[in-house]
């Protein structure tokens, strides 16, 4: 369609995730002892990018439970802050070695609460 495609979203997504956890100290394979593994993904489409285009990410945390949550996200253009998308993708944190979901790692909901990851309530 000459414009942003959807696996390419979706990949840009992934960085953005990969980044953001690396913000707080963490990596997708290791949150105090952790992995992740991506329960789901939605996506919404504003408007289009193009190629040359710089886009800026922003996310947040939501939809807290015993072992995952969710990550928000709004992709921009840079220039203008034309939205072009926004989304989230839903995580769960799950120990490789059991092959089991474990509950958020307590160092993971302190850097996301005192970082402002988190919206407040209401």
């Amino acid at each position: 369609g000459q414009h942003l495609d959807n696996a390419a979203l979706i990949g840009l997504v992934s960085e953005a995730r990969m980044r953001f956890l690396k913000s707080l100290g963490f990596s997708e394979g290791n949150i105090d002892g952790a992995g992740i593994i991506v329960a789901d993904a939605a996506v919404q489409y504003r408007s289009e990018a193009f190629h040359g285009e710089v886009l800026v990410f922003e996310l947040a945390v939501g939809d807290l439970s015993r072992v995952g949550c969710d990550l928000l996200y709004r992709v921009s253009e840079k220039t203008s802050n034309r939205e072009v998308a926004r989304g989230k993708t839903g995580i769960v944190f799950f120990d490789y070695t059991t092959r089991k979901t474990v509950a958020i790692p307590s160092r993971f909901l302190s850097q996301i609460t005192s970082a402002g990851f988190v919206p407040p309530a209401g």
